[in-house]
């Protein structure tokens, strides 16, 4: 460690504040209660105090911030989305990512990369086009580009994949980028902490009380708190929840994993994605190669890792950049992904009066944690849904309203 650093870590002039507080209690009531202080609950929490003066807030988190799902991705931004309420969504939430180290006064390492997802067949090439029109409509810069194209911007690839699959063509989404998840975490916790909202980890969920179909109350591992506002973000552990206050949803839960290499120099600034191999990949600014894969195929409350998805992913890795053959692999993860049938998110409120939800992001939640948390706080503190979110409500499963978005959403990048 050198010198000048430990001299500042030792001095007394400049001491660097905690990033959070620390609570040895629970308050006997507040305004809200959020579940999950991973990225949606802190953004929620920090819009709400933000934005609307509601700081009564206490965010409950049963292991530590940011330790789920917002820790366990591989933190890419984009919105080149299929559906018009997909679109929309996402590209308010890119312009929030613009500004939010701003906001936060916090490197949070975004850097604008551009979004390749491969085509390689005739109909993903038609699938392509549809996207690249839609996005268009909105406003959202994205093209469709031939085999050509890719291969000037990319020469390292082999567009014959090994022979497996043969890269047609591609659609490039210039806005995409990649953020550092923690420390997204780390500034909207600090942001709503600064605020006076309370954030209380190693604190368990263990009922939610309603009466006469309202929200009274909650019960936690370290005591009951009076409320009548409770938001739930949770991701994959939605179920037990909804269980809590007695509803279904159509979610179910598969794990998703994702690896990093050794570091190497810089060579791969693009983002890239294919549906046909399974397998996305960026590399991040400490020189890592991230990259995932589709869902694992079974249901499974878990997070643990398998040496079958390393074996399938570093071979779909090689018919793409057979040059890699020598990189390590450093370390793996899992991440319990809560899908939906339509493979859109479920936000909004709920039959239970006093209960929100922010669940059903499967494959695609980091990405839409700004703008999450800001049409979540906005239909807390209204009581009525954000107009970007009425197509994501929990109600379109029985009045057959879906919103169709396995085309855009169907890998987990």
């Amino acid at each position: 460690m050198p010198l000048s650093l430990l001299r500042f870590a030792a001095s007394k002039t400049h001491p660097e504040p905690r990033m959070f507080r620390r609570f040895n209690q629970l308050k006997e009531s507040y305004d809200v209660v959020i579940i999950g202080a991973g990225g949606h609950g802190l953004a929620a929490a920090y819009y709400l105090a933000r934005d609307y003066g509601i700081t009564n807030i206490c965010v409950l988190e049963k292991g530590y911030i940011g330790g789920g799902n917002t820790g366990r991705n591989t933190t890419i931004v984009r919105s080149n989305y299929l559906t018009p309420e997909g679109v929309q969504f996402y590209d308010a939430s890119i312009r929030l990512w613009e500004d939010l180290a701003e906001d936060f006064d916090l490197n949070l390492f975004y850097s604008r990369r551009g979004h390749f997802t491969l085509a390689h067949s005739d109909s993903a090439m038609r699938t392509m086009r549809w996207r690249a029109e839609v996005n268009k409509h909105y406003g959202v810069e994205s093209e469709v580009v031939d085999a050509d194209f890719v291969h000037r911007v990319l020469p390292m690839m082999d567009l014959e994949c090994g022979g497996h699959a043969p890269v047609l063509g591609a659609l490039y989404h210039a806005p995409g980028a990649i953020v550092r998840h923690d420390a997204v975490a780390w500034g909207y916790g600090r942001g709503a902490d600064l605020r006076g909202v309370e954030i209380h980890q190693q604190t368990a969920v263990t009922g939610i009380d309603v009466r006469s179909g309202k929200v009274v109350g909650v019960n936690t591992t370290r005591g009951y708190i009076h409320t009548d506002r409770v938001l739930s973000a949770v991701a994959g552990s939605t179920p037990a929840i909804l269980d809590m206050v007695g509803l279904e949803s159509p979610i179910f839960v598969h794990p998703l994993q994702a690896m990093v290499s050794e570091p190497t120099k810089p060579w791969l600034d693009p983002i890239i994605v294919s549906g046909s191999l399974h397998v996305y990949v960026s590399q991040s600014a400490r020189g890592e190669l991230v990259m995932g894969a589709s869902l694992d195929p079974y249901e499974l409350h878990s997070t643990r890792s398998t040496l079958d998805f390393v074996e399938g992913l570093a071979a779909h890795m090689l018919d793409l950049f057979p040059f890699l053959s020598p990189l390590k692999v450093v370390r793996q993860w899992a991440g319990m992904a809560d899908m939906t049938p339509d493979f859109s998110p479920i936000m909004g409120k709920t039959p239970v009066e006093g209960f929100y939800l922010d669940a059903g992001w499967g494959t695609w939640g980091f990405k839409a944690t700004p703008i999450a948390g800001k049409t979540m706080a906005h239909t807390l503190a209204e009581n009525q849904p954000h107009p970007l979110i009425a197509g994501f409500s929990l109600d379109r499963f029985t009045d057959f309203s879906l919103t169709g978005e396995r085309g855009a959403a169907a890998v987990g990048h």
